[in-house]
């Protein structure tokens, strides 16, 4: 068929995965999260969910599988990469796109009413597992040490 394309005969071989991507983002940190059909695999940076640091906003990160229980990502496998930002950042960006990336996946590949059952449970829990936060860090403009506080006024 493709002759003159190797690459696109390949792909055309290949049989199309069932599987969406999504990102959660919190202050300068973006998680992107791949979900597909699976047997319930969740990996942040190629660890298991379980061994996320620090340990302490462990729960933070688990809170849309606690919440939804364990079943509902038996049949997918979760991939999620996270840069930039700090260590709460980088928790609360993760747990944004994993809850982001199961009403995807449910959306597209299931139904409906799933979705919405699954999306009502988180939004009644927690808004910023669905929704980013759009606070940003103010910059600093001249006069003083910090993006409100001026330098201190004498006169002598």
């Amino acid at each position: 068929k493709n002759l003159a394309c190797p690459q696109k005969a390949m792909a055309e071989t290949k049989r199309k995965v069932d599987g969406v991507q999504v990102f959660g983002r919190k202050k300068t940190s973006v998680a992107v999260a791949y979900c597909k059909r699976g047997k319930g695999l969740i990996k942040v940076n190629g660890q298991p969910i379980e061994h996320v640091q620090p340990e302490g906003l462990r729960d933070k990160v688990l809170e849309p599988i606690y919440l939804l229980g364990y079943p509902r990502f038996s049949g997918v496998d979760i991939r999620i990469r996270v840069r930039g930002g700090g260590h709460t950042a980088q928790i609360y960006a993760i747990r944004q796109a994993l809850s982001k990336s199961i009403v995807a996946f449910n959306q597209k590949y299931v139904d409906e009413a799933t979705k919405k059952e699954i999306k009502d449970i988180l939004m009644s829990y927690d808004r910023s597992l669905l929704v980013a936060d759009p606070r940003r860090c103010e910059p600093k403009k001249f006069g003083g040490r910090s993006a409100r506080a001026r330098f201190q006024k004498s006169y002598r």
